[in-house]
């Protein structure tokens, strides 16, 4: 689907690479988010840039469909949750299942809320913004996140890439069993797949939607975090991230930059109104 021109530019505007320390680890508004963790596991450099510098890889363009998908899976199963009634798809799938009650449901499923937890060994505040919960007859709290797509090929699991998917599954499970709940390690990815073989658009998307289940183990976690207390506590860089896009263009810029603009010239890392200067920088493109 093609983006309106209008819409490319402005988002730049909401790319500030230098934030405020405070939102930095070591500041009081630091937080161990769910993403970061993964980005951490993805690459340690670039956490370290973003998390100990405060310069964060600039952001991916949201996938609005998507969220327009996401609030109204919200709003259907919120009904179920509020009649204490199993949704059609629970059904379906023969799950002796209905949507979770908590009174703290809205605050964990808010981005940028969500649930927070102290993690005394390392002194971090990690959090992380669930999709839904679903609870069995025995009480047992089972994670639910939502998924959507549109492909030919049926939905599963069994990409390389779906991997950052079950750690984000295991951490909403670690999260929630440091807040006391009796969580399964069989969670639900509720997949929503658009359809593309309709014969015309006529304003209107259908899609097919199919619950995965996911047995998780967030027993890599707690060693995760006492890597990400190492990292953070080092003045060292990490290494360049071998499969890291991010790494890779940054020592391409250098490569071509060094190839391309003659010794003498200013280099294009001189602060910018007093931002990070070449010896700050030094280091970061190596």
């Amino acid at each position: 689907m093609s983006s309106e021109p209008d819409i490319l530019f402005p988002v730049s505007q909401y790319y500030k690479p230098h934030r405020k320390s405070d939102w930095n680890y070591g500041g009081p508004r630091w937080r161990l988010s769910r993403s970061k963790i993964d980005l951490f596991v993805a690459c340690p450099r670039c956490f370290y840039i973003d998390n100990k510098l405060g310069t964060a890889r600039p952001p991916g363009y949201p996938f609005s469909l998507n969220v327009a998908v996401d609030k109204l899976l919200k709003k259907e199963f919120d009904i179920h949750r509020a009649a204490k009634t199993p949704h059609p798809l629970m059904k379906a799938y023969q799950l002796d299942l209905v949507p979770f009650q908590d009174s703290r449901m809205d605050v964990w499923r808010e981005n940028f809320k969500g649930i927070e937890v102290s993690h005394t060994p390392t002194g971090f505040t990690v959090s992380g913004a669930i999709d839904d919960l679903w609870v069995d007859p025995k009480g047992m709290v089972h994670v639910v996140d939502y998924k959507a797509t549109a492909k030919d090929a049926e939905v599963t699991l069994d990409a390389e890439w779906q991997d950052g998917y079950k750690r984000q599954m295991e951490v909403y499970q670690w999260l929630l069993r440091e807040t006391g709940l009796a969580v399964s390690d069989v969670g639900y990815f509720v997949y929503v797949n658009g359809k593309t073989d309709r014969a015309a658009f006529d304003g209107r998307l259908e899609f097919d939607i199919k619950i995965i289940p996911y047995e998780g183990s967030a027993d890599w976690i707690e060693k995760v975090l006492k890597d990400i207390k190492a990292c953070l506590q080092s003045d060292l860089i990490p290494e360049v991230g071998t499969s890291c896009d991010y790494c890779t263009y940054r020592g391409a810029v250098k490569t071509v930059l060094e190839k391309s603009i003659p010794a003498k010239q200013a280099s294009p890392l001189v602060a910018v109104k007093g931002k990070k200067t070449n010896d700050e920088n030094k280091g970061l493109f190596d």
